[in-house]
């Protein structure tokens, strides 16, 4: 499947393919996908998890099925041999998500997704990363990346991979973080805690960063305020490209060093963060290579 990614950078715009699940509509990042296959029973796994039905092989290729009517306790499928498969690519993994139908792809910023309130995602378990009106019907977002981690614990962030750093003395220099999911945030806070990183700054999308940094602009503050930048990519309101190309392109901001620490850093997401001058780029979840970068880069 061609799906037409965006080349541009930093522009905080996305493309969105909008799918169904038992007639609810749902949407995943267009840079995710590798492609679009017809479903096809795959063969089952003794004692797998319940979400996955099985195995199959396009082109030789081992692939996973994830059946998202079970992970969304929804309905399963009337006529599956109409149902299709999303392969994505992300964190250095290939999975099939079965899906009951596609509808189509849109182009769209991420000023206008709206984060779910505190009240759908309390404890940071919601697998619903953003919400969509588009036409007069709502899109949910799905946070694919934590429907995997639910699955496999061992595609999350390592703590041991923290913990073989040894003893490492404290820095009181502050880090700014931008990251949407709760649960990473918190997981992302414990490790560079553990690491020896105490002054963090967290914020929870890229337009929050930016606030925080303009703040200390204004204060005349940032060279002491802040001494580096980690964000993800997708976030409501802004994405971390376009954090990163207004950090980059001004005088006042551009000393900073910026780490992009993202489940989708292909390579053509490599030359993304290239172009807009991002310093590092890290694939979720190599957090000790995260703390490695740090190191690196502070000052």
């Amino acid at each position: 499947m061609e799906t037409g990614i965006l080349l541009e950078s930093g522009t905080n715009e996305l493309e969105i393919l909008e799918f169904m699940v038992d007639n609810n509509r749902y949407g995943i990042n267009v840079a995710k996908i590798r492609e679009i296959l017809p479903y096809t029973r795959p063969v089952p796994i003794p004692n797998a998890n319940l979400s996955i039905e099985g195995i199959f092989m396009p082109r030789e290729e081992i692939i996973t099925s994830i059946n998202l009517a079970q992970v969304l306790n929804l309905q399963p499928s009337s006529n599956p041999d109409k149902d299709l498969y999303i392969i994505t690519h992300f964190n250095h993994t290939n999975a099939a998500f079965h899906v009951h139908s596609v509808i189509g792809i849109t182009r769209i910023s991420w000023a206008d997704i709206l984060k779910p309130d505190a009240t759908l995602n309390a404890n940071g378990d919601s697998v619903a990363t953003g919400i969509i009106k588009l036409d007069g019907r709502l899109i949910i977002l799905l946070d694919f990346e934590k429907i995997v981690a639910d699955i496999s614990p061992d595609t999350s962030l390592k703590m041991e991979d923290v913990m073989a750093l040894g003893q490492r003395e404290r820095s009181e220099k502050p880090i700014l973080i931008a990251e949407d999911s709760l649960l990473l945030s918190k997981m992302i806070q414990e490790c560079l805690k553990k690491a020896g990183y105490e002054n963090l700054i967290v914020t929870m999308n890229g337009e929050e960063a930016w606030n925080t940094i303009s703040g200390f602009v204004k204060e005349g503050t940032l060279h002491e305020k802040i001494k580096l930048v980690i964000t993800d990519i997708e976030m409501p309101k802004m994405d971390g490209h376009h954090l990163t190309k207004l950090i980059k392109e001004q005088s006042k901001t551009s000393f900073l060093p910026v780490i992009i620490f993202s489940s989708m850093i292909s390579e053509a997401m490599m030359k993304k963060g290239e172009q807009l001058g991002a310093d590092a780029q890290i694939t979720k979840p190599e957090i000790g290579s995260l703390v490695g970068e740090i190191d690196r880069l502070i000052l």
